[in-house]
């Protein structure tokens, strides 16, 4: 059986990222998170580019996942597993305004992966759909790379390698960060390696 290599790319910084703000504008990248990926596609330009050699490419639907793809050189094909979190009615509001105005329910989410207090999906219903995706991707044979959102990386982490959801917040995933997972088919493995 060939062995599947995946390669999750975080996507470059946006205006709403920079603020702390949650997700669900579907901000493009901003003019400095577009220079730092087209940075790191220069760097990357040997014959394999940055990414390595691969079969396919997938993009979470949201504009600064797709520009960071095109910007690495890559032709990302749409992959709704890939979509940042469903934040409700917290979508385009920061940190500091959900504190204000509803410390509890802030409280609750950032606590309990169960949690929903803004209508949208909880973090354990993330790392089920990209569980669910892992999963079907697992004994798949190919050299896959996706970009997506931080949140989704940490979700996808945590899930191979089997830790409870609460343990994502004990996972940091910055723009543009890369984290290679491979299988030979009946479970992940972390792959760490030189830059």
């Amino acid at each position: 059986m060939t062995g599947t290599s995946l390669r999750l790319v975080a996507h470059g910084h946006t205006a709403a990222l920079r603020r702390a703000r949650f997700g669900g504008t579907d901000d493009g990248l901003d003019e400095g998170g577009l220079r730092a990926v087209l940075a790191q596609a220069h760097a990357g330009s040997d014959r394999r580019g940055p990414l390595g050699v691969h079969d396919t490419c997938l993009s979470s639907p949201t504009a600064a996942a797709r520009q960071t793809a095109d910007a690495l050189g890559l032709l990302p094909t749409i992959e709704a597993a890939l979509a940042d979190c469903d934040y409700g009615d917290w979508s385009g509001l920061s940190l500091e305004e959900i504190a204000g105005t509803h410390p509890q329910a802030l409280h609750d989410w950032l606590s309990d992966a169960d949690s929903a207090p803004h209508g949208g999906e909880s973090v354990t219903a993330v790392r089920d759909r990209v569980g669910r995706w892992l999963d079907e991707h697992r004994g798949a044979g190919r050299r896959v790379v996706a970009v997506t959102h931080p949140l989704v990386i940490r979700v996808a982490v945590v899930h191979a390698l089997g830790l409870p959801t609460a343990t994502y917040r004990q996972v940091d995933v910055e723009p543009l960060a890369i984290v290679r997972l491979t299988s030979q088919g009946t479970r992940w493995q972390l792959r760490l390696s030189a830059a």
